[in-house]
C-alpha cells in the first residue's frame, strides 16, 4: 500500500462535525440532567446525586471494557466506524428517552426511571466516544498530522459545548412554550378580593426586569384572579375541585415563571404573556392569598398613583412548558448528532488494518502507583475538574433562584455566551501569549490564582445584591480564562510525566497515562454533581421552595419574596447558594494548587536532566 495522500479538507471537516456533534450530546446530559429530573420532575437532589456518581464511576471503568471490545472488531467496514455509529444511534435514542420521563412517574419509579436511562446513556455513549477517538491512526499517517486533527477536533468538541450551552435554556422555552398544550381539560378558578382577601403589593422592577425595593401595598381593592390550569399546576399540585374553588392545601405559586399573564387594571393593562405577577394560595377556601404585580416604572407610577385597585388578573398556566421543551430539544439533539456522525462514517476511510493500544483499569493504576507525578497530577485534574463542575451544575439554579428576575433564562444564555467565548480565546490565544513570557508552572500558579480570585469577587458581588448580568461578566472572566489555560496545562503537564515514567520505570506508558484523562474527568464530574445535589437538598433550592410556608409568612418577609420574580427562595437557602458555589471551589482550587506545589517536581531544568538521560539511553 501507498503512502496515503493529505487529510484532505472535506475529511478534516467529516471528522470535525463529528465531534460537534458528540460534544453536543455530552454538554446537554452533563450541565442539564441534574436540573431535568430535580427542578423539573421533583426527584430527590440526594437520590439524583447518588446516581449521578454511580453511573460516572461506572461509566469510568467501563472504558476500557469498550477499548477492548473495539480493539478486537473486525469487519469490511472497519473496526471504528461500526461501533461509531451504532454508540450514536443508540444514545440518540437513549437521551431521548431520558429527558422524556413519563410525568405520571413518581417517587421510586422515577427514581428508577432515572437511574436506569442515564446509566444507559452513559454505555452507549462510551460506545461511540472510544471509537472516536481511537480511530485517527486508521486514517492518518505522519505524527503531525494526527497531533493537528486531533487538536480541530478538540476545538470542534468545544463549539459543540458551546452552543448547547448558550442555546439550551431559551431553546426549551420557545420549543415548551409552542408545543406544551396550554388549554386541554382546562378549569377556571376565580378569586376575588372582596371574598377571599387577597393581599395585594405592586413592585416595581428595573431595566432587566429585577424587583426593587419599591413597592405599594393594598389592604383593599376589588381586583378578580382568574387562574386557568389543566390537570395540574406547573408544580405538579393537583386542582382538587374546582367547582368548589377548593385548591390544595399548602402553598401554590402561580407565577410568569409557569403561566402566561394578562391583566387590566384601571387604565393599565398587560396583553397575555406580558403580564408579571405572582400569586400565591395557602388555604382551600383562598382565603388566605397574596398577589404581587411586578411593574415597570411608568406602569408602576400610574398603579402606585391608584388609591384602589379595581380590575381584573388573568393566569393561564403553562404546563410543564421546561418538561415538554427539553423532551422535544433532546430529540433535536439527538437527530444532529446522528447527522453529523454518519457525515464522519460516509466520508473518513479506515485503513484496512491497524493495531489499537487499549489500557485496562489494573494497568492504569499500576502506572500510577509507579509514577508518583502522573499520581499528582491525575489527582490535581480531579480536584480541579470538581471545582469547575460544582459551578456548572448549580450555574442556573443562580440564574433562576438567586439573580431571578422574569428574564433570567435571557441573562442565563447571554452569560453563557460569553464565558464559552473567553474560555475557547483561553486555550486558541491566551495560552501562546503566555507561554512567550513566562514558564508552564507560573501560568499554572496565575491560573489557579485568577480562578480564586473569580470566585472571591463573584461571592462578594452576590452578597452585595449585585443582579446586572453584566457585572457577572468580570468575575465570569476570571475563572473561565483560567478554567481554559488549564486546560491546556494539565495536557503539557500529563505528557512530562510520561518522559519521567520513561526515566523512572525504564517504561513509557503513553498510552495508559492519556487514557486516565477521560477516567479522571468522568470520576470528578460524579463526585462534583453529588456535592451540587446535597447541597440543592440541604438548602432546600427548587421549585416552590416555599412551599412549607404559609402566606403570612410571606407577607412578612415580602422583600425576600420579590427577589426573585415569583422563584425566590429564603435568605438562607440564597446564602448557602452562594457559599457552595463560591467557597468550596475556592477550598478546592487551593487544596489542589497546594498539591501540586508539594509533589510536582518536573520543572524545565528537571526535565532538561530527564531528556538528556532518555537521550543517552
Amino acid at each position: 500500500m501507498g503512502e496515503r495522500k493529505k487529510l484532505s479538507g472535506l475529511e478534516k471537516f467529516a471528522y470535525g462535525i463529528g465531534a460537534v456533534g458528540k460534544d453536543m450530546v455530552y454538554m446537554l446530559s452533563a450541565s442539564y440532567v441534574l436540573y431535568y429530573f430535580q427542578d423539573i420532575m421533583g426527584v430527590s437532589a440526594i437520590a439524583m446525586g447518588v446516581i449521578l456518581l454511580i453511573a460516572r464511576v461506572f461509566d469510568a471503568f467501563n472504558d476500557p471494557i469498550m477499548g477492548v471490545i473495539v480493539a478486537k472488531t473486525k469487519t469490511r467496514w472497519g473496526k471504528f466506524r461500526p461501533w461509531l455509529l451504532i454508540g450514536t444511534v443508540t444514545n440518540a435514542v437513549v437521551l431521548a428517552v431520558m429527558f422524556a420521563a413519563p410525568p405520571t412517574l413518581d417517587g421510586k419509579g422515577l427514581v428508577a426511571y432515572a437511574a436506569i436511562t442515564y446509566i444507559l446513556w452513559g454505555i452507549t455513549y462510551t460506545m461511540m466516544d472510544i471509537p472516536y477517538w481511537s480511530m485517527v491512526p486508521a486514517f492518518t499517517d505522519s505524527g503531525k498530522e494526527r497531533e493537528n486533527l486531533s487538536a480541530l477536533a478538540r476545538s470542534c468538541a468545544g463549539v459543540g459545548s458551546a452552543i448547547v450551552t448558550i442555546i439550551t435554556v431559551m431553546a426549551v422555552a420557545a420549543i415548551g412554550g409552542a408545543l406544551a398544550d396550554k388549554r386541554t381539560n382546562a378549569s377556571t378558578v376565580a378569586f376575588d378580593s372582596a371574598s377571599n382577601g387577597i393581599m395585594t403589593y405592586v413592585v416595581e422592577i428595573d431595566e432587566n426586569g429585577n424587583p426593587t425595593s419599591t413597592m405599594k401595598e393594598y389592604e383593599t381593592s376589588s381586583l378578580t384572579v382568574n387562574i386557568e390550569a389543566a390537570e395540574k399546576f406547573f408544580n405538579g399540585v393537583e386542582v382538587a375541585d374546582p367547582s368548589t374553588d377548593e385548591i390544595y392545601e399548602g402553598v401554590i405559586n402561580i407565577s410568569s415563571s409557569n403561566a402566561d399573564i394578562s391583566y387590566t387594571i384601571g387604565d393599565v393593562s398587560a396583553a397575555e404573556g406580558e403580564g408579571n405577577a405572582a400569586f400565591y394560595i395557602d388555604k382551600k377556601d383562598g382565603t388566605s392569598s397574596l398577589l404581587v404585580i411586578y411593574a415597570d416604572a411608568e406602569k408602576y407610577a400610574k398603579l402606585s398613583s391608584m388609591s384602589e385597585l379595581t380590575g381584573t388578573v388573568t393566569m393561564h398556566s403553562r404546563l410543564e412548558v421546561e418538561r415538554v421543551g427539553f423532551g422535544f430539544f433532546a430529540i433535536i439533539i439527538g437527530v444532529l448528532f446522528i447527522v453529523f456522525t454518519l457525515i464522519t462514517c460516509i466520508v473518513i476511510k479506515e485503513k484496512s488494518s491497524v493495531e489499537m493500544k487499549t489500557a485496562t483499569v489494573g494497568q492504569m493504576f499500576k502506572a500510577l502507583i509507579q509514577n508518583d507525578q502522573a499520581m499528582a497530577i491525575v489527582v490535581t485534574i480531579v480536584l480541579i475538574n470538581i471545582a469547575v463542575y460544582i459551578t456548572s451544575n448549580l450555574l442556573i439554579y443562580f440564574f433562576k433562584y438567586d439573580l431571578g428576575g422574569s428574564n433570567w433564562q435571557g441573562n442565563y444564555t447571554l452569560f453563557n455566551m460569553f464565558i464559552g467565548g473567553v474560555q475557547i480565546i483561553a486555550m486558541m490565544l491566551f495560552f501562546p501569549l503566555l507561554r512567550r513570557k513566562f514558564k508552564a508552572l507560573r501560568i499554572f500558579y496565575m491560573s489557579v490564582g485568577s480562578a480564586v480570585a473569580g470566585y472571591g469577587i463573584l461571592l462578594v458581588m452576590s452578597l452585595l445584591g449585585v443582579t446586572s448580568v453584566y457585572m457577572f461578566f468580570i468575575p465570569g472572566f476570571f475563572i473561565m480564562a483560567a478554567v481554559g489555560l488549564l486546560n491546556v496545562l494539565v495536557t503539557v503537564f500529563l505528557a512530562n510525566t510520561v518522559d519521567y515514567g520513561e526515566y523512572k520505570n525504564h517504561r513509557r506508558d503513553e498510552s495508559v497515562i492519556f487514557s486516565m484523562q477521560t477516567f479522571v474527568v468522568k470520576l470528578a464530574s460524579g463526585i462534583a454533581a453529588l456535592i451540587a445535589s446535597v447541597s440543592l437538598a440541604a438548602f432546600d433550592i427548587q421549585e416552590d421552595s416555599k412551599g412549607f410556608m404559609t402566606v403570612s409568612m410571606m407577607i412578612g418577609e415580602l422583600k425576600d419574596l420579590v427577589t426573585g420574580a415569583g422563584t425566590a427562595i429564603d435568605d438562607m437557602s440564597v446564602i448557602g447558594l452562594r457559599l457552595v458555589m463560591t467557597l468550596t471551589p475556592i477550598f478546592v482550587l487551593v487544596v489542589a494548587m497546594l498539591l501540586f506545589r508539594r509533589k510536582y517536581i518536573l520543572n524545565d531544568r528537571k526535565l532538561d536532566e530527564i531528556n538528556e538521560e532518555l537521550k543517552k539511553r
